[in-house]
């Protein structure tokens, strides 16, 4: 157990080693034993969050609220455009004054090719720890709920597992990459032999890729791209399809929403559950589109596990606060 990540920020999902992931797991377990026990933990007495929403949530908000409140806190939410944020406030400035105001900041902010940098420009600033909600790059929240999921699922050694991140069609709206980045980076340093299936316009950051590959090549488990669903899914353990946008191809909405409209049977439906393992798990981190991403009867259906994951976050995310805010 590592226990050196008190007033640590928690950005990207490689600021935290596989042995720091490790002991956020074991807290997150015990605090999620705890709480079905109503036994109180109010590690955080007295401590406050300030909680800075560029984008709206539910999942998020919801938990962050209710983890700063068992843990015996207070969280604060601050909606970019009902405050001097819109139009002044900069960067610097929420670091510094924030950073006086609160025990950690938490901030949702997934412009494309900025909101990393804004979160970034605000740690730098702070004199407590800062706490991504998502950007345009990561999601390392959802990743951590992700992978305790298919931990309590599929047992802690993950070890030959075949788990596919998927593309999927939304009509929606052009969604960020920062999930699926998150997944391969994360789950490639637990054993996971990890596919990645999207249609060839649909790539990541070959950054991410790059670190991607490197951690495959540091902990012998698979990593490998393929631009067909079937062909990914078949005789899968984990399957993880939701919908990003073409944003490494084209930042257009007009062109962007073309290219979406290219691949509408990219759909999860129960043919495609068929080709997985007979006791394979459906995710999602939500909200799904319906119908389009994936049908009724699968996120409804027995493999699916999206409400334990939704829960999840819950717990990783008060134990990530619990070990920098103490």
């Amino acid at each position: 157990m590592q226990t050196n990540l008190r007033g640590r920020d928690f950005i990207g999902d490689l600021d935290f080693s596989k042995e720091e992931v490790e002991t956020v797991l074991d807290v997150a377990w015990d605090l999620k034993r705890k709480r079905a026990l109503g036994e109180p933990h109010p590690y955080l007495r007295d401590k406050t969050l300030a909680m800075l929403f560029f984008f709206t949530s539910t999942r998020t908000r919801g938990s962050f609220e209710a983890g700063m409140a068992q843990l015996g806190g207070h969280a604060a939410f601050i909606d970019s455009d009902t405050t001097q944020i819109a139009h002044g406030d900069t960067a610097k400035e929420i670091g510094e004054i924030f950073g006086r105001y609160f025990d950690g900041i938490a901030i949702r902010q997934c412009d494309w090719q900025f909101g990393n940098r804004y979160i970034n420009e605000v740690a730098r600033h702070s004199r407590v720890p800062v706490l991504n909600m998502q950007c345009d790059v990561y999601h390392p929240f959802q990743c951590l709920a992700d992978l305790m999921t298919i931990m309590e699922k599929k047992g802690r050694d993950l070890r030959r597992k075949k788990v596919v991140v998927s593309w999927a069609y939304a009509a929606s709206y052009s969604k960020p990459i920062s999930v699926p980045q998150s997944l391969i980076l994360q789950l490639t340093r637990f054993g996971c032999d990890v596919v990645l299936a999207h249609p060839p316009e649909f790539k990541l950051m070959p950054e991410i890729m790059d670190m991607a590959q490197e951690n495959a090549r540091k902990y012998h488990t698979g990593f490998e791209v393929v631009h067909d669903m079937d062909e990914a899914f078949r005789d899968a353990d984990v399957v993880y399809p939701k919908s990003w946008g073409p944003l490494v191809t084209t930042t257009g909405k007009e062109e962007g929403k073309a290219l979406i409209e290219k691949y509408r049977d990219w759909i999860t439906d129960q043919r495609r559950m068929n080709l997985t393992r007979e006791d394979s798990i459906y995710m999602h981190c939500l909200p799904a589109d319906r119908n389009l991403e994936v049908t009724d009867e699968v996120i409804d259906g027995p493999h699916s596990v999206v409400y334990d994951e939704a829960e999840n976050r819950l717990h990783v995310q008060k134990a990530v606060m619990a070990l920098t805010m103490s």
